[in-house]
C-alpha cells in the first residue's frame, strides 16, 4: 500500500516533522505562540496557556498491555462491560477486501484509530485553535479552543466534531458525531476480532505536559451502544524536536494505487 510503518519508524530516527502548509499561516501563528517564562520550564503561549506545538511520537500506552504491532491498540482490560444486546463490537471478515480492510482502498482510518497509528504527529497551536496533523493519511483535526457547542445538523464523519476547552493547564477535547467505524488497529493482531465503535461514540481527550519532553494523553471512550459505561486509557507522547528537519512525509493514497485488496503480484 504505502511505505511500511517499520520503514517510516526507521527513517524517523534521523528525520522529523515540520508542517508546511496549514489552514493558519505562520505569520498569524507566530505572535500567538510566542513563548513566555514559566516557573516549571514548560512552554506557554503569550496568553499563558500551555503550548503543545511540536512534533511527537504517536500515543503509546503508559501502562498495561502493549501490542506487538506497529500501531498502538487499546488494552482490553480497560474496557467497560459490553452492553447486553448492544451493537456488535467485533466485525468478522467477510472475504470482501473492501469490507475487511477498507484502508487498503484508501478509506480513512478515522478517529481514534488514526491517532494511534505508528507515524509522527504534529501539533500547531494558536490562540483559537489547535491543529493536529498525523502523518498517517495526513489525518488533520482542527480543534477550536473556546469551549463552543458542537455543531448541529451536520453529517456524521470519520473524525467526529471536536471542541476543546481548558481545565487549568489541561486541554480537554470532546468529539461527537462519528460514523460507525474501526476503533483501533486490532485488525492486524486478530482479523476475527476487528474492533468497531458505533455511531453513538463520544471521545474525550485530556492533554497536558507530563514533563518538558512528554505529553500526557488520556483518551476516554464513551459508546453507549457498545459498552455499559465510559472507560479510559492513559498514553504518553514523546516530543521530538529532532524530527523537525525532514517535515511530515507526504502520504498519498489513490484507489488501488498499489495492489487491489493488498494482494500484489510477485509477492
Amino acid at each position: 500500500m504505502k511505505t511500511t510503518s517499520a520503514d517510516r519508524i526507521g527513517r524517523r530516527m534521523a528525520f522529523g516533522a515540520l508542517l508546511a502548509g496549514l489552514v493558519l499561516s505562520p505569520a498569524r501563528l507566530q505572535p500567538q505562540n510566542a513563548k513566555v517564562p514559566n516557573s516549571k520550564g514548560l512552554p506557554r503561549t503569550a496568553d499563558g496557556k500551555p503550548d503543545f506545538s511540536g512534533v511527537y511520537e504517536w500515543p503509546k500506552s503508559s501502562e498495561g498491555e502493549r501490542c506487538r504491532c506497529s500501531a498502538t491498540v487499546f488494552d482490553r482490560h480497560k474496557f467497560a462491560p459490553f452492553k447486553p444486546g448492544g451493537m456488535p463490537f467485533f466485525e468478522p471478515p467477510t472475504g470482501d477486501p473492501r469490507h475487511d480492510e477498507p484502508r487498503e482502498f484508501c478509506m480513512p482510518a478515522g478517529f481514534p484509530s488514526g491517532m494511534l497509528s505508528a507515524n509522527a504527529v504534529q501539533f500547531v497551536q494558536g490562540k483559537n485553535y489547535l491543529v493536529i496533523v498525523h502523518e498517517f493519511q495526513r489525518m488533520t483535526r482542527i480543534i477550536p479552543l473556546d469551549g463552543r457547542a458542537h455543531r448541529t445538523g451536520i453529517e456524521a464523519t470519520y473524525l467526529g466534531d471536536p471542541v476543546g476547552h481548558w481545565d487549568g493547564d489541561t486541554l480537554v477535547v470532546e468529539s461527537t458525531n462519528f460514523k460507525r467505524w474501526g476503533l483501533d488497529d486490532y485488525y492486524y493482531s486478530d482479523k476475527n476480532q476487528y474492533r468497531m465503535h458505533s455511531d453513538a461514540l463520544r471521545t474525550v481527550e485530556h492533554i497536558r505536559w507530563q514533563d518538558d519532553k512528554t505529553l500526557s494523553y488520556q483518551l476516554t471512550i464513551d459508546d453507549p451502544k457498545v459498552f455499559t459505561a465510559p472507560w479510559s486509557q492513559d498514553f504518553t507522547m514523546a516530543l521530538h524536536p529532532d524530527w523537525d528537519a525532514a517535515g511530515l512525509y507526504e502520504y498519498v493514497c489513490e484507489e488501488n494505487n498499489r495492489c487491489p485488496g493488498g494482494k500484489c503480484k510477485g509477492e
